[in-house]
């Protein structure tokens, strides 16, 4: 009879702990009756009824991630290679949400199989569609295509894509061979149409500043000529003058106005020898050639002396 007692009690002590379940912070307990879906147990300490009520599955309701490396084929027959990070998890923790996380599946592995192939197959029917210049420049354009297509596919299964990162895109190494000399000729062709330019804007530039000097140099000459002529004209009305006013008093004084003209003949020939430069000038320094000379010189003075009368 004791014997039977602490069995009793033993038997009670086991069906009483049985009763209490421990979830872990992270997840979900998945509670059936009979096999059929009752209810979750949040994270804690829960009490079930021992025997009857089952702990079916314990689902994660963290962020996960799995790898992925597969192949794709562009619209030109290039065989491009992908390696990208799948970050998805629990859409939330309502119970209709729980119950597809639990039932859809037999097990992880066949989710895993499915997600993964979903993911390769609509990042395939992308790469398709484009060739294989576009593809290494459509990174974003493939996760957002990836994400709009499998988003309502996994919300039936309870799950939700929470980030598609495109680690690594390779090609075939005949395929990167063509690619870098197809940049190499483009980058040469750049360079020789920017030195190309660089060359026509020197040369204009140039030119520009030729001719700005040019420009420069004739408005300088032209200046410098008006102002030689200016002071030719004011030495000659100097000269005048002078001469006018030597002539007179000359005149005055009862002196042979000749001696001006000699004066100015000898100043003349002076200056020739002076300034000449190595210019050949021929005189005649004859008394005849002298002589006529002056008389060319006075005949002058009396037309100009007629005409400033007049």
């Amino acid at each position: 009879m004791l014997y039977f007692t602490i069995t009793i009690i033993v038997l009670a002590v086991i069906i009483l702990f049985s009763g209490i379940q421990t979830v872990n912070q992270g997840t979900v307990a998945v509670i059936t009756m009979f096999g059929k879906y009752r209810r979750i147990l949040p994270p804690g300490l829960n009490i079930k009824i021992p025997v009857i009520e089952q702990v079916y599955k314990i689902i994660s309701i963290q962020n996960r991630s799995v790898e992925l490396e597969f192949q794709a084929v562009t619209i030109d027959q290039a065989n491009v290679y992908f390696k990208s990070m799948l970050l998805y998890s629990v859409m939330d923790k309502q119970d209709e949400t729980i119950q597809k996380v639990a039932f859809k599946f037999f097990s992880e592995k066949d989710l895993m199989q499915a997600l993964i192939r979903t993911i390769e197959g609509s990042i395939r029917a992308f790469v398709a569609s484009k060739k294989q210049a576009e593809v290494l420049a459509s990174r974003k354009e493939i996760v957002d295509f990836v994400k709009d297509q499998i988003d309502h596919t996994l919300f039936d299964w309870g799950y939700h894509l929470q980030d598609l990162q495109i680690n690594d895109i390779t090609f075939d190494k005949a395929i990167i061979e063509s690619m870098s000399k197809v940049v190499a000729s483009n980058n040469l062709k750049a360079a020789a149409e920017n030195e190309g330019q660089a060359l026509l804007i020197t040369k204009t530039k140039a030119a520009e500043a030729e001719g700005n000097a040019i420009k420069i140099s004739a408005e300088a000459e032209k200046q410098a000529a008006l102002l030689r002529g200016e002071g030719v004209a004011l030495f000659r009305e100097a000269v005048a003058k002078g001469m006018s006013h030597a002539a007179e008093e000359m005149k005055q004084a009862n002196l042979d106005t000749n001696v001006i003209l000699f004066s100015m003949w000898t100043e003349a020939v002076k200056n020739f020898a002076e300034y000449g430069k190595g210019n050949v000038i021929f005189l005649d320094g004859s008394p005849d050639g002298m002589d006529k000379t002056m008389k060319q010189i006075q005949a002058m003075m009396v037309k100009k002396d007629n005409v400033n009368r007049s």
